[in-house]
């Protein structure tokens, strides 16, 4: 796979792998996705709009420059936001690949980081020292105003160009609460909404604060995702337990909205209202309610590809990865997409990688 270096969300040539439910895999266009969805499924998308959650800054004690990158909060109630868990870097910023950013200067409990407007404090380190849950003073809107008039958007060095607001947010973004974009849903407009709609496929939504992708550090990485908040609404249960009494399938929109779903489900039945997801996702998973996945296309030894392995086989996720590769699929949150279906069972012979007819 090769990195999607250009920050434009629906580019017109945007690709779809197809993984189906018997392991056959198809090359498609993107905007083909409708066509591989079946009248009476659910599309269920994350709508967290996303912080601008980096935030650059002196470190008070040593007055050397820092880079904080909020990635963690307890709740998404709008005057929760005092505390964060962040990830802090030494001098520097995302032309840097993050593997290659400088520490940050030893962070003590009690330290004073000076963000811009925003004055925080080092509550205490998490086991890491680039890890650090924070504290800012001030009002709820005070610290509000201060983010978004002084943060930016979480980036990486594989795109060069500055990042805006508009280039994160989703077309159904809502409360601001993610780290980084939930990007799978950079698939969606007004037309895929509609034409999904023409399908007999329905929507709905719910909230989850997608967390960061990359710490730069390979033991910190092993510990993503962290903890996250979600929000599902009662009218997407509601309509959830409507598909599944006709039959139809869920088809979840993200690795965020599979891991809130099924944390939501994981004490038994699915109920709305406030979780927090803390479980990770992987070859071991019983899926309780995503019978399909949309995601963007992930390189192996992230925890979004491991996610992967309660869909798929360990071998069936190699085809994949080999597949993606030869064929020059981009990866990351600019990139192309992958629909990989629950299998059910195995092919009787390795098959091969086809195209197939799709409406323009």
């Amino acid at each position: 796979m090769k990195a999607a270096t250009t920050p434009v969300q629906r580019p017109r040539d945007a690709r779809l792998l197809v993984v189906d439910a018997t392991g056959q895999l198809h090359h498609a266009p993107r905007r083909a996705l409708p066509n591989f969805l079946c009248p009476g499924d659910l599309l269920v998308a994350n709508d967290a709009a996303t912080l601008p959650a980096s935030l650059s800054g002196l470190h008070g004690p040593t007055g050397r420059r820092i880079e904080v990158r909020l990635a963690g909060r307890r709740s998404l109630a709008v005057d929760d936001v005092q505390e964060f868990t962040a990830i802090v870097f030494g001098e520097g910023d995302h032309r840097t690949r993050t593997e290659d950013r400088a520490p940050p200067p030893s962070l003590h409990r009690g330290d004073t980081l000076l963000l811009g407007p925003l004055r925080t404090r080092v509550v205490q380190t998490l086991g890491h020292p680039r890890l650090i849950l924070l504290r800012f003073d001030g009002t709820p809107d005070a610290i509000w105003a201060g983010i978004a008039r002084h943060g930016r958007p979480i980036q990486y060095a594989h795109v060069a160009e500055p990042l805006a607001l508009w280039d994160v947010w989703t077309h159904v973004a809502a409360l601001p609460v993610a780290f980084e974009p939930p990007s799978a849903g950079f698939v969606l407009n007004g037309q895929m909404l509609h034409a999904l709609h023409e399908r007999g496929v329905a929507f709905a939504t719910l909230t989850h604060a997608a967390g960061i992708s990359s710490t730069g550090d390979a033991a910190l990485d092993a510990r993503l995702p962290f903890d996250e908040p979600y929000h599902l609404p009662e009218a997407t249960v509601r309509t959830i337990e409507q598909t599944r009494a006709r039959g139809g399938r869920v088809v979840a929109l993200g690795t965020t909205v599979t891991r809130a779903l099924e944390h939501a489900a994981s004490l038994g039945s699915l109920r709305s209202g406030m979780g927090v997801a803390t479980q990770r996702i992987g070859a071991h998973t019983r899926l309780r309610v995503v019978d399909a996945l949309i995601s963007g296309t992930h390189e192996p030894g992230t925890s979004h590809h491991e996610l992967l392995q309660a869909f798929a086989s360990e071998a069936l996720l190699q085809r994949v990865d080999q597949t993606l590769e030869s064929n020059a699929y981009r990866t990351h949150e600019f990139g192309d997409s992958v629909l990989i279906e629950r299998t059910v069972k195995a092919p009787a012979q390795p098959a091969q990688t086809q195209a197939i007819p799709h409406e323009a």
